[in-house]
């Protein structure tokens, strides 16, 4: 089992997303441990890009500031080797295919093994295109996890059975954001994937309440949380590690 599995060993997992460099990459250090020390079980850290077609407004608007304010692939990666002093957990990169390619998808996934980055997530890479990047992320050891969506259909098992480190289930169509109520079929969805694989799976996409990730924890290994945590960010700015940690904890305590 890679490092990521450590997530979801005994326990639900709490996976907090966070924008790099929104408002600054300093912010970001802080945000990360504050999440961490209150109880988050994996990290996913949004490398920004002009055009990220997954996301809805609030993280649109966290990825312009964060460009806006001079943030780059390499900064972003010093930023980690800063983090790695003092965070143990599981750290994912969450970007675009378009990011790693235009770095040289080599480089990139090699400098993601010695910074001591775990996998990485590209929502807008097909299953179908997978190889332009899996075989240098198995010669570094870096899962490329694997998206599941309510319209990949017949595609689950063959999705779940090639998959690594955990599966992200896409709870609704669209892009990302808070949502009042989900209505997918996540239960059929969970249980066919389970069928194919005993890698972990985590719901994201509009969770924002600690019920609804109790919810969504109830359905599968955890539940993963981004435009929320991106919210009180932007609300806060430089002040917002106290707060995400707080927010942090409530989640954390309600998937428990």
């Amino acid at each position: 089992m890679s490092n990521i599995g450590k997530a979801f060993e005994n326990r639900k997992a709490f996976i907090a997303f966070i924008t790099c460099g929104d408002p600054d990459l300093e912010t970001t250090v802080e945000v990360v441990k504050e999440a961490v020390k209150n109880g988050a079980d994996l990290i996913e850290l949004g490398i920004p890009f002009s055009d990220p077609t997954a996301e809805g407004p609030t993280i649109q608007g966290a990825n312009l500031r964060a460009l806006t304010g001079g943030v780059t692939t390499d900064k972003i990666f010093d930023m980690v080797k800063e983090l790695r002093k003092d965070v143990a957990i599981p750290m994912v990169f969450m970007t675009y295919a378009n990011v790693v390619f235009s770095y040289g998808a080599e480089r990139f996934i090699k400098t993601c093994s010695e910074i001591g980055i775990d996998g990485i997530i590209l929502p807008d890479l097909p299953y179908e295109e997978k190889e332009e990047f899996h075989p240098v992320c198995v010669k570094y050891g870096v899962d490329l996890i694997s998206l599941i969506a309510p319209t990949s259909e017949n595609r689950i098992a063959q999705i779940a059975k090639d998959a690594e480190g955990f599966i992200y289930v896409v709870s609704s169509l669209g892009v990302t954001g808070t949502r009042t109520e989900i209505k997918t079929d996540l239960e059929g969805i969970v249980k066919a994937i389970r069928e194919n694989t005993n890698v972990p799976c985590a719901i994201g996409f509009g969770i924002s309440k600690p019920e609804q990730a109790k919810k969504m924890a109830g359905i599968s290994d955890g539940a993963i949380v981004g435009s929320a945590i991106i919210k009180i960010i932007e609300k806060y700015g430089k002040d917002s590690p106290k707060y995400v940690g707080e927010y942090v904890k409530s989640m954390k305590d309600a998937i428990a």
